[in-house]
C-alpha cells in the first residue's frame, strides 16, 4: 500500500493548512435479515491517487458484498480545532471519522449507494455529527498520520490548567441513543477513491 502524502502549511506555495488527500472505501454486505438483506458500512480509508479520477466507482461485486471507491477527500488540520486533534491522538486508537448518507435516489447503481460526505480527524467534529444523528463511522489511522497529527498538536494545542474532560457520552464512541459507532480495521484495499468532501471552514 502506498503511503499517505502529507502536506505541511506553506503560505508561499499557497498551502494555508496542513492536509492529506484520502479516498473512502464503502462496503455493502449481505446479512441474515429477511427485511433488510444488505447493510452498508465504512470499509477503509486509503491514500488518494490521481489515477482514481473524480467519480465513485465499483471495485468489487459478488453474491456476498460490494465495495465502492470514493476519491478526492481533503482532510485539513485547523489551528482553532487543535483540541479536537489532541483528543483524537491521545485515545487508545486514533482514527479518521467519516460521515456518510444513502443516496435519496439511485444514481451510481440500480439501487441507492452509501455516499461519504466528509472525512475528519477532529474528535469535536465527530461528536457534533453524532449529536446531529448523522451516520458516523471510523477507521484507525496509520502511524504516519498519528505522528503528523501529534506534531500539529504539539505546535498548536495549549493544555488548559484544568483540561476539559472528554464528553462521557462520546467516550466510547456511541451516539446520543447509546448505539455504538462501528469500527473497522479491514485493510483489503490499498488504493483510494472518488467523491468530494472536506470542510468549508476558512
Amino acid at each position: 500500500m502506498s503511503d499517505f502524502l502529507l502536506h505541511t502549511a506553506n503560505p508561499e506555495a499557497g498551502v494555508r493548512r496542513p492536509f492529506v488527500e484520502v479516498a473512502v472505501v464503502m462496503r455493502r454486505e449481505r446479512i441474515d435479515n429477511r427485511w433488510q438483506p444488505w447493510r452498508w458500512s465504512l470499509a477503509d480509508i486509503v491514500p488518494n491517487e490521481d489515477g482514481f479520477g473524480a467519480q465513485a466507482r465499483l471495485l468489487l461485486k459478488d453474491d456476498s458484498e460490494e465495495r465502492w471507491l470514493h476519491p478526492g477527500f481533503k482532510v485539513e488540520l485547523f489551528t482553532d480545532d487543535a483540541e479536537g486533534y489532541y483528543l483524537n491522538v491521545t485515545t487508545e486508537t486514533p482514527c479518521f471519522w467519516v460521515v456518510w448518507r444513502m443516496e435519496e435516489e439511485a444514481a451510481l447503481a440500480e439501487e441507492p449507494v452509501a455516499i461519504p460526505q466528509t472525512v475528519t480527524l477532529s474528535y469535536h467534529d465527530a461528536g457534533r455529527w453524532l449529536d446531529a444523528q448523522e451516520t458516523v463511522e471510523q477507521v484507525p489511522v496509520t502511524l504516519e498520520i498519528a505522528e503528523w497529527m501529534q506534531a500539529f498538536v504539539d505546535q498548536h494545542h495549549v493544555l488548559e490548567a484544568k483540561r476539559r474532560q472528554r464528553p462521557q457520552s462520546f467516550k466510547s464512541l456511541t451516539d446520543r441513543f447509546g448505539n455504538p459507532a462501528r469500527v473497522s480495521t479491514d485493510k483489503t484495499f490499498g488504493g483510494g477513491g472518488g467523491g468530494g468532501g472536506g470542510r468549508g471552514r476558512g
